[in-house]
C-alpha cells in the first residue's frame, strides 16, 4: 500500500510538509556543501552580482489601493486655484477606471511645509516621514499601464498587468541567492489578515522554480505556524514519526538503488528540522527594547499592526533575508473613490510613524547604508473629483520614494504636470523602477536571464533603464 502512495519520497515529504520549510532546511544545508552546489545547481546558493552593488537587500512598503501623490508628496497649487471647475481643455484627457475626466477639480485639504535640510515638500498627513526626508529620494514621475487594482498591483510586482510572470522579489531571489540558509530569501507580510488583490500571484515565481516564490508570514503575534511541536505531540511521538519516515525511505530505496549518492546525502540530513530553531528567534519581538517598540508604534491600536511588520522586516533583513515586502492596507484600503479625507487620514495614521521608525532604526544600526527601502502603491489618484469627495485611479503620473541602499536622499526626481495628472519630466515606467532597484542590487535587468521554453526571459521584459542619478 505504501509503495503506491504518490508522495513517499523524501523530496515529496519535505516539499509538502510544513509549507515547504523542510525543503528550505534541506537546501540550506546543501548550500553549505560547495561541491553539491557546484554539481547540482543549488538554487539557494549565493550568486555574484553583475557589478558592485550599493544595496544588499530590499524592504518594499506597498501601500495598496493607490495613495494620492498630490495630497502627500507632490503639491499642486493649480488644483486649489481651479477647485470646483472642470479641467482646462489644454490638458490631455486620460483614460481612468471610472471615467471621471470631466468632473470638477477636487482641491487638497492639506497643509504643506518644506522639511529637512533639503527642503522637500511633505503634507501634514505624514509628519513622521517628513522628519526623514533627507534620507529619501522622492520620485514624482512614475507611470504604469494598469488602470485597475488587479492590473496595477500585478504590474508593480511582476512587470506586466497580467499574471504569470515572476515577481520582482523572485527575480532578486533567483539572481542573488540567499544570505541565510535558515530563513526564506523572499518574505511577504500584511498588517491585517486580509489578502492583497491577486493574492499569491503577487509574490509568485511564475515560470521559474517555485523555490524562488515569496513566503507569506501570518498576521499577528505568530508569523510562522507549526515551528514548535503541536499541542499533544511529545518529543517521543515525534521520534516515532521520524522512525516511520525512515522506514518509508528504506522501502523507497529498494526500488531506486541506483540513486545512492543523493539518497546518502539526504539520509545525512534527516535531522535538518533542527534548523527550525532559527525562525522562532527571528520572529520573536519580545527581545526588542521598549524604546524600539515605541519607535515602531507599539502600544497604539492604529500603528502597532504595521509597526509589527516593519520591525519584523528589520529583524529579517539583518539576519540575511534578501527581499521583504509589506502590504499596508491589503485589499485596496488606500482606494479613495469617495471620502478622501477620512480614507487617507486613516491610512496615513496607521503607516506614517512605523515607516519613519523603520528608517530611523535601520539608520541607527548602520543597516540603511545597504538596505533599500521602497514606498509606494500601484498608481496615484486624479485631480478630478469622484462622488464629490474622492479621487479616481491615476496610472499616468504618481509618486514613489526610495531610501537607503546607496540612494541619494533629499532629492526630488521627475515631475508631473501642473495638475499632477501626467508624468512629464524624467518619466519612469514600472520597468524603469524595477531596473533601478535591480541596478542598486548590482544586477543588470537585461542580463539577468532565465530560459523558459527556449526563450531568454528577463525581469523587465526587454525594457526598462536604470535611473542611475538616484545614487549618492
Amino acid at each position: 500500500m505504501v509503495k503506491n502512495f504518490p508522495a513517499n519520497t523524501r523530496r515529496d515529504f519535505l516539499l509538502r510538509g510544513g509549507a515547504g520549510f523542510g525543503a528550505l532546511a534541506l537546501t540550506g544545508l546543501l548550500s553549505r556543501d560547495k561541491a553539491f552546489s557546484a554539481n547540482h545547481n543549488n538554487p539557494y546558493a549565493i550568486k555574484q552580482p553583475h557589478f558592485k552593488p550599493t544595496a544588499k537587500r530590499v524592504i518594499f512598503l506597498f501601500m495598496e489601493g493607490g495613495p494620492s501623490h498630490m495630497d502627500l508628496f507632490d503639491p499642486k497649487p493649480l488644483i486649489q486655484k481651479l477647485a470646483g471647475q472642470r479641467m482646462p481643455e489644454s490638458f490631455k484627457r486620460p483614460i481612468t477606471a471610472m471615467g471621471e475626466t470631466e468632473s470638477p477639480i477636487l482641491p487638497s485639504q492639506r497643509q504643506w511645509k518644506r522639511h529637512g535640510k533639503s527642503g522637500l515638500w511633505v503634507s501634514d498627513w505624514l509628519p513622521y516621514t517628513a522628519k526623514c526626508v533627507d534620507d529619501i529620494a522622492v520620485i514624482r514621475s512614475c507611470w504604469t499601464n494598469g488602470i485597475n487594482h488587479s492590473g496595477g498591483v500585478c504590474q508593480m510586482n511582476s512587470g506586466q498587468p497580467l499574471g504569470g510572470r515572476p515577481s520582482l522579489g523572485s527575480w532578486v531571489n533567483y539572481g542573488l541567492g540567499t544570505e541565510n540558509s535558515n530563513l526564506p530569501g523572499f518574505v511577504v507580510m500584511t498588517d491585517t489578515s486580509a489578502t492583497p488583490t491577486n493574492g499569491p500571484r503577487n509574490w509568485s515565481a511564475g515560470f521559474m522554480p517555485a523555490v524562488h516564490q515569496g513566503v507569506r508570514l501570518n498576521h499577528g503575534r505568530s508569523p510562522i505556524k507549526h515551528l514548535s511541536l503541536p499541542e499533544g505531540i511529545s518529543p517521543k511521538m515525534r521520534n516515532r514519526q521520524l522512525e516511520l519516515l525512515h522506514q518509508l525511505n528504506k522501502e523507497h530505496l529498494q526500488e531506486r538503488k541506483s540513486n545512492t549518492q543523493l539518497e546518502a546525502r539526504i539520509r545525512s540530513y534527516e535531522l535538518a528540522y533542527k534548523m527550525q530553531a532559527a525562525a522562532p528567534e527571528a520572529v520573536d519581538l519580545t527581545k526588542e527594547t521598549e524604546a524600539t517598540k515605541k519607535l515602531y508604534g507599539f502600544g497604539n491600536k492604529d500603528t502597532e499592526p504595521f509597526g509589527r511588520c516593519c520591525l519584523l522586516a528589520r529583524r529579517l533583513v539583518e539576519r540575511g533575508t534578501r527581499f521583504v515586502q509589506i502590504y499596508h492596507g491589503a485589499g485596496s484600503k488606500w482606494d479613495s473613490h469617495s471620502k478622501m479625507e477620512a480614507n487617507h487620514s486613516r491610512q496615513c495614521r496607521q503607516s506614517d510613524l512605523p515607516t519613519a521608525g523603520l528608517l530611523k532604526d535601520l539608520k541607527t544600526r548602520g543597516l540603511l547604508d545597504d538596505t533599500l527601502v521602497i514606498w509606494g502603491g500601484e498608481f496615484g489618484r486624479t485631480p478630478m473629483s469622484e462622488k464629490g469627495d474622492g479621487r479616481d485611479h491615476n496610472p499616468t503620473g504618481f509618486t514613489m520614494w526610495m531610501a537607503g541602499g546607496g540612494v541619494k536622499g533629499g532629492q526630488v526626481i521627475g515631475a508631473t504636470d501642473e495638475l499632477g495628472l501626467w508624468a512629464t519630466k524624467d518619466r519612469l515606467h514600472v520597468h524603469d523602477l524595477h531596473a533601478t532597484i535591480l541596478h542598486l542590487l548590482g544586477i543588470n535587468n537585461l542580463e539577468l536571464i532565465y530560459r523558459y521554453k527556449g526563450r531568454p526571459e528577463n525581469p523587465t521584459i526587454n525594457e526598462g533603464e536604470a535611473y542611475t542619478k538616484i545614487i549618492s
